[in-house]
């Protein structure tokens, strides 16, 4: 199965990064996941949880707010004004 390679970045440090199986994040228009094949998507970042699950099935889940979101070719990329892991 194809998995997604994923980075989560805040304006000072990489948050985390790695290869998941599903990425959920909040955009302004509302809650958006991602599995590998996913059409290309880019879109604002509102504030609340990034949740990723890893190809293992264990979670991380972040807080992020202010900034955008991209998906294509198989990477998510979050690019966050302020992001911080809480599980």
């Amino acid at each position: 199965m194809a998995s997604l390679s994923v980075s989560l970045v805040s304006a000072e440090q990489e948050v985390w990064s790695g290869e998941a199986s599903l990425v959920v994040a909040r955009t302004v228009i509302g809650e958006i996941g991602f599995m590998a094949g996913h059409e290309p998507v880019l879109a604002i970042l509102a504030e609340g949880e990034v949740r990723i699950t890893r190809e293992d099935g264990t979670k991380v889940i972040a807080n992020a707010q202010d900034g955008f979101l991209s998906m294509a070719d198989n990477e998510v990329t979050i690019v966050a004004g302020s992001a911080a892991l809480i599980a």
